[in-house]
């Protein structure tokens, strides 16, 4: 197996839950289902929209850690709370993702770990090796 490297941004939750912000194996980085969440506080209040910006802020702080960019982003996966709000979150994913166009996923779900959040998203990049 290629080398192994997990990133963490600190977060309580990672010990807690046993996981990482990212996985990098290879030419490939996983990046965990992420929500509008800094320090405890959450970012961009009940807008859609907002939450969605900071996530993909997020993903892309911790690409840039892994040594990627968004370009690099060949799949997201968007889990939302409330599916009528997808043109808002879709705006922001079109915002980062408009050139690069990933295949992408959104699903709404009945709740994420904190009703607060309205989007969770996941992402998957390959870099040359």
């Amino acid at each position: 197996m290629d080398q192994r490297t997990n990133y963490s941004t600190g977060s309580p939750w990672e010990d807690i839950v046993g996981y990482s912000r990212a996985v990098k194996v290879g030419n490939v980085i996983e990046v965990t289902g992420t929500v509008a969440d800094d320090k405890g506080q959450l970012l961009g209040g009940n807008d859609p929209y907002l939450q969605t910006k900071f996530v993909l802020e997020k993903i892309k702080e911790t690409l840039e850690k892994a040594g990627a960019t968004l370009e690099h982003v060949v799949r997201t996966r968007i889990f939302v709370t409330n599916i009528e709000q997808w043109e808002a979150i879709g705006k922001a994913h079109q915002e980062y993702f408009g050139d690069i166009k990933p295949c992408t996923t959104m699903v709404e779900v009945s709740r994420l770990i904190d009703d607060k959040y309205l989007v969770e998203i996941e992402a998957t990049a390959i870099i040359e090796s």
